[in-house]
């Protein structure tokens, strides 16, 4: 399948199915002499991994890495670095009942549309469990980036309709939804919940920081690092929209309002996010991303088989009523990615 592979030199291309064997990622283009083991990546595949609490899908997958290839001695050798996770809790029988029906807001029609031959358990390839591999490849590139003093957070600020209305970073870990607000998170708990018994869903938003990047990252008109960071993060099925600094508010103000004056100590504001022509200020990077309500609900719903006729629908299995919390480690991971490639070609540039 081509789109499975994201980046230049710092290349990763993943693999696998939702209820296949497992799935994984292989990344070209490490650096060599880097620590590595396996408990650098099962740190952030447990803040990703299902079963974490009563608002995430209770599969229970114990998401344990296996890295194949690219390391010896504990330092990665700067061949190709290739790591799997093994499928264990899968439950391909939830979906015979719906294998000739299309899920509203799932790729089913599509798929087929595209190959002729779709996996109709849990989603193949268009499953959420696909980004436990570029997870995985994330949790290489923050290693990386972090030994650089770059920090990247990502967090909750909005989700079932409750906006956080402080941002404290210190909570994000301490609370079911990954927020940045804890008395907002409370709300957002019980409206989920109450969701999930109605056999519906939510939808929110997750914004993201990085801190301590250089200026000068990114590449003019179609590389730049803002477009790279919207592909990444549109990339992720759940994920419709994306928004960098004031975003959409930009669209009220004047020129001047919305312009980033500097004096001799550097910028005033950072009303751009951190990226002007597509090249890092040096100012932190800022974006918010729209993660839609998860699809797969088990209210009843109206569609058509795959001969066209008119069918009832409701999708069984255990899955997130948000995908907020899950999708947080994700949008790191994606972000590291891009980050870190963009390191490597203006190295590459100025070597």
């Amino acid at each position: 399948m081509s789109g499975s592979s994201f980046g230049q030199i710092f290349k990763v291309s993943t693999f696998g199915e939702s209820h296949g064997k497992g799935v994984g990622v292989i990344i070209d283009g490490v650096t060599p002499g880097i620590e590595l083991d396996e408990k650098d990546i099962q740190f952030q595949l447990d803040r990703r991994k299902p079963g974490q609490s009563s608002i995430t899908t209770q599969r229970k997958e114990s998401d344990k890495i296996h890295i194949l290839s690219g390391v010896f001695e504990g330092l990665t050798t700067g061949t190709p670095l290739g790591m799997v996770l093994y499928n264990e809790d899968q439950i391909s029988s939830d979906y015979n009942s719906i294998k000739d029906l299309f899920r509203p807001g799932h790729a089913d029609f599509s798929y087929l549309k595209k190959y002729r031959i779709r996996d109709h358990r849990g989603s193949g390839r268009a499953s959420g469990r696909e980004t436990s591999a570029r997870v995985a490849a994330g949790a290489v590139a923050l290693k990386i980036l972090n030994s650089k003093g770059i920090k990247i957070t990502a967090y909750t600020i909005k989700a079932a309709g409750i906006e956080c209305t402080q941002r404290d970073l210190n909570i994000i870990e301490n609370n079911k939804l990954r927020a940045c607000d804890s008395k907002a998170a409370e709300k957002m708990e019980k409206i989920i919940e109450t969701l999930a018994d109605e056999g519906d869903s939510a939808g929110g938003i997750v914004e993201c920081l990085v801190t301590g990047i250089n200026p000068g990252l990114g590449e003019p008109v179609f590389d730049k690092i803002d477009a790279e960071l919207a592909k990444a993060m549109i990339s992720l099925g759940a994920v419709k929209a994306i928004e960098f600094g004031l975003g959409f508010k930009c669209a009220d103000l004047k020129g001047s309002e919305h312009n980033d004056e500097m004096d001799k100590d550097g910028f005033k504001s950072n009303n751009a996010g951190g990226i002007i022509g597509g090249i890092t200020t040096g100012e932190n990077i800022i974006f918010r991303i729209a993660v839609k309500p998860t699809s797969s609900i088990s209210k009843e719903q109206k569609t058509v088989d795959i001969q066209g006729i008119e069918k009832k629908i409701k999708t069984e299995g255990r899955h997130d009523p948000c995908i907020c919390p899950r999708i947080v480690p994700v949008v790191e991971a994606m972000t590291a990615l891009v980050v870190i490639d963009m390191y490597k070609r203006q190295a590459a540039l100025m070597a």
